[in-house]
């Protein structure tokens, strides 16, 4: 449809909103729907049409008009409400001057129906209307019931007509609410407590990200918008919450592509008297469950390809995988600087010159092995050098206990023991510092808060993060973190 034909459709029905606002309220908030059409159709699609006529059963349905069709004096219109459709059978003998009004009302219209159940000639369960009344007049047509939204970007700029036009995005939306209340029950019954930590930090702390700033008034201080909720919830678990977790939105003033965005929803969770291995096996459970209750198997397919969800997962460390992928490379130097600067110039790869051993493993890693981590993987044993926060391997200093969990070569989920050596914790973020004053934009700041709440003492705890929206895509076959977002950021309109 042209820009001129729209405006033009516009235009009458504006002027049909206008001929009813002159005859009294154009918008009614009294009419009461007593039944939704799937609930309907569910307690009477098998009943005959006698037992239907000997024992009637009155209803008030309503929802948007998406069909209607007009036959002199008696017409057929389907209405839609958020269980599915239900036929509407209108008379002008019953219904007198509204049957009049009726022909002129638009598809996308929201109305209300009142009369009783009947199964029409060719058996459809529908309602015989003794009562039909406008409550909304919808001023914009719907898209085309064929094509819907046709343009992929006007799908997340109007959100609304998607929803209305497309079923797989209500039912990818519907999932992902699944997915969030499966996720707090698991932990719950496993005696996890739910908290809320503050969106607006002091310090940006908790990732390596860039973070969004802003200024308060009253206190006339910069403050940060949370770019993880990681160092509150481990204060919690200094003041004796030993379980605890938090469903989060996150913020990182970084790109905007298929896998990231501004804005994202992330599980956090801590666990005292655990170590990375048990979050390894938490991380299993959690995902056989989601895979059993909400798909039925273990067989995940996504975007053409199946992954297997059965049994123990993969569980490599990173240099395994960098060696795996990197045939030639010798083991005996994957520690040496010198030698990694040479692998990162033969294979193309940029890097810092104050970057370490650790660094260039990890961008040799990220560069030829992490997109070929398909089937579930863990990837653990990561350089300390890139994890600030995680408690040292105790028989090797130059990793951390930390895992990644892998699927499809995206990134799930990051685990690790924590760090609670705070004297150790605090030259870390010394560490950052040098780092950020050497020009490293997501590198750390010192939050002296937070090394002297490890200094009162802090259990042996282990600490996992999982990336909701990545999650919801692996488990709706989505193909952008757009498609799970009910409304995702975007450059504005011109």
């Amino acid at each position: 449809m042209s820009d001129q034909e729209e405006n033009h459709l516009i235009a009458e029905r504006r002027a049909k909103l206008a001929r009813i606002r002159e005859r009294g309220v154009a918008f009614p908030n009294d009419f009461r729907r007593t039944a939704l059409a799937g609930e309907l159709i569910a307690a009477h699609g098998e009943r005959a049409a006698e037992a239907l006529d000997a024992d009637p059963v009155r209803v008030k349905v309503a929802g948007r008009l998406r069909v209607k069709r007009v036959m002199g004096k008696a017409s057929f219109a389907k209405i839609e409400d958020p269980s599915g459709q239900i036929q509407i059978f209108l008379q002008r003998e019953a219904l007198g001057d509204a049957y009049e009004d009726f022909k002129g009302w638009d598809v996308g219209d929201i109305l209300g129906a009142e009369g009783v159940l009947f199964r029409t000639r060719t058996g459809e369960l529908s309602v015989r209307a003794e009562r039909i009344v406008m409550l909304v007049k919808s001023l914009r047509p719907l898209p085309d019931k064929w094509h819907g939204i046709a343009d992929t970007e006007l799908r997340y700029r109007q959100r609304y007509v998607d929803l209305i036009m497309n079923e797989d995005s209500r039912r990818v939306f519907a999932l992902r609410s699944r997915i969030v209340r499966y996720v707090r029950s698991f932990l719950d019954a496993r005696g996890f407590l739910e908290v809320e930590t503050p969106m607006l930090h002091p310090i940006p702390g908790g990732a390596a990200a860039r973070p969004f700033r802003t200024h308060h008034n009253a206190l006339d201080v910069d403050m940060y918008l949370r770019i993880a909720p990681e160092l509150y919830l481990k204060r919690l678990t200094v003041g004796g919450f030993e379980r605890v977790y938090e469903i989060n939105r996150n913020f990182r003033n970084e790109g905007v592509s298929t896998k990231h965005n501004p804005e994202f929803t992330m599980l956090e969770l801590y666990q005292a008297y655990a170590d990375y291995r048990d979050l390894m096996t938490l991380v299993e459970d959690l995902v056989h469950g989601l895979a059993d209750t909400l798909l039925g198997g273990r067989t995940v397919r996504y975007q053409g390809a199946e992954y297997d969800f059965s049994g123990s997962f993969a569980r490599l460390t990173i240099e395994q995988i960098i060696l795996a992928h990197n045939p030639g490379l010798d083991p005996a130097r994957l520690r040496e600087v010198a030698y990694l600067r040479g692998v990162c110039d033969a294979l193309g790869i940029g890097y810092g010159a104050g970057d370490g051993a650790g660094k260039l493993q990890i961008e040799i890693f990220e560069k030829t092995g992490e997109h070929k981590l398909l089937q579930p993987t863990f990837a653990y044993a990561y350089p300390t050098e890139v994890s600030p926060l995680s408690r040292r391997n105790d028989r090797d200093p130059f990793i951390t206990d930390r895992f990644e969990f892998f699927v499809g070569g995206r990134e799930i989920a990051n685990g690790f023991s924590e760090l609670n050596d705070a004297e150790d914790q605090a030259q870390r973020f010394r560490d950052q510092v040098a780092r950020k004053e050497a020009g490293d934009e997501e590198a750390m700041y010192y939050d002296a808060d937070y090394v002297r709440a490890l200094e009162y003492g802090m259990p042996p705890t282990a600490g996992l993060g999982v990336g909701i929206d990545r999650l919801v895509m692996l488990l709706t076959d989505s193909p952008s973190i757009r498609d799970v977002l009910l409304f995702p950021h975007m450059r504005p309109e011109a």
